[in-house]
């Protein structure tokens, strides 16, 4: 005999409560055995108590409800375990990110961050192979790393070495509207040959003056040195619209040690400060 359960009852036995089972059955996810046409009742069977159970626990890990569909409708055990596991590599990966964050904001709140001298430095023009696309700037990390894989497999089909540190040019636009060109560029030796892919191009790094500082340690915290080298040359009026452009000298990629890695923070300027200005 199948029992059916009013909402009030399935609620209890699945800890989700009236308001969510509602939302679900709005939404086609869980939708009751039975709904009475004249009351409009939702009555649920004994046996959907599992699935509302696996809901209620994909939900507590935060599991969007379309992907906890997707879970549901699963064709198999397999497909049903990849969806599973997806997740479970979002939710790792936004776990790091949190304890990068919180690490952030201690180091922020209880100590000073010691920065390097400002240099000022003139370059010309280089010649570089490159990736430049508009990018959100909550993706720029993701992106940089698929593009710099994309330039370095490039570089290793063409038998290219390189050797000087890989770089980006960030536009305004994605530090003040939160999307804007990046150019992910990797310098080319002198006389080497270009590379041409569907999105890697030869590119030509422009000539600039620039105030460099280097940045010490984890990324996330790269926005404090940005902060330092913006009020020295806010303060010396010799900032200049353009692109900030960052060099990577040593990435988590050659180090496991955080505070190892190395990057230049580059601004662009109209000229170098007089003798005896803040450095």
């Amino acid at each position: 005999m199948k029992v059916l359960l009013t909402i009030g009852e399935f609620s209890r036995m699945t800890h989700l409560s009236v308001k969510a089972l509602r939302h679900y059955h709005d939404v086609g996810l869980l939708e009751p055995a039975d709904v009475d046409t004249s009351s409009g009742y939702r009555l649920y069977a004994a046996t959907q108590v599992p699935t509302a159970q696996l809901i209620r626990r994909f939900r507590d890990l935060e599991m969007p409800l379309d992907d906890v569909r997707s879970v549901l409708s699963a064709p198999d055990t397999a497909a049903r375990n990849a969806a599973i596991a997806a997740h479970l590599e979002r939710m790792e990966y936004r776990l790091e990110q949190t304890r990068a964050t919180v690490a952030s904001l201690r180091a922020l709140l209880q100590e000073s961050l010691s920065h390097s001298a400002v240099v000022y430095r003139t370059v010309g023009p280089t010649t570089a192979m490159a990736i430049r696309e508009a990018v959100r700037f909550a993706d720029c990390d993701t992106w940089l790393a698929a593009a710099y894989g994309e330039l370095y497999e490039a570089a290793a089909n063409a038998r290219i070495d390189i050797a000087e540190p890989a770089g980006a040019l960030y536009a305004q636009e994605f530090f003040e509207a939160e999307i804007g060109e990046v150019v992910a560029f990797v310098p080319l030796p002198h006389g080497q040959g270009r590379v041409s892919t569907r999105r890697v191009h030869a590119f030509e790094v422009p000539g600039a003056q620039l105030a460099v500082m280097t940045h010490y340690g984890a990324f996330a915290d790269i926005d404090r040195t940005y902060g330092a080298l913006g009020t020295i040359v806010a303060e010396l009026a010799i900032g200049i619209d353009g692109p900030i452009r960052e060099h990577y000298l040593v990435t988590d990629a050659d180090t496991d040690d955080v505070s190892q890695q190395r990057t230049e923070v580059c601004w662009p300027i109209s000229r170098r400060p007089t003798p005896g200005g803040t450095s």
